[in-house]
């Protein structure tokens, strides 16, 4: 049986990096949603990231809702992006659009849901 790699390949060719990001399967994209914690956040856990997920409270660190703080509605493991509520398109008719962002631009604030699985993977370190 052929052993999964938690690493995506070797290669230094940018091309090949972007192809195994695209064709990642879901129990390996599960790492791409992982995003920085809050100063307080590291110091309690003692970890620098964590794996983003629904009912997280995140603060977004770039682009043009920068600085605000919001509840994750949704986590998009196939796009890799964050429905976060408060961050909306507004679209040329007036009907508003849930905007996508990606976990690399967010800050987790507050950790949300009360998994016990989740807190005994905080506290393995």
């Amino acid at each position: 049986m052929k052993k999964i790699k938690k690493t995506l390949s070797r290669s230094k060719k940018p091309g090949k990096q972007r192809l195994l990001v695209a064709k990642a399967p879901l129990h390996i994209r599960k790492n791409f949603v992982r995003c920085r914690l809050s100063k307080e956040l590291q110091k309690t856990y003692n970890k620098r990231n964590l794996q983003v997920r629904k009912g997280d409270e995140v603060k977004v660190m770039r682009g043009q809702f920068k600085g605000k703080t919001g509840k994750v509605a949704q986590v998009m493991l196939k796009r890799t992006k964050l429905i976060i509520d408060g961050m909306e398109n507004i679209k040329t008719d007036g009907s508003k659009s849930p905007y996508p962002i990606h976990p690399s631009n967010v800050m987790i604030t507050k950790i949300g849901s009360d998994d016990k699985k989740r807190k005994k993977v905080m506290e393995r370190k």
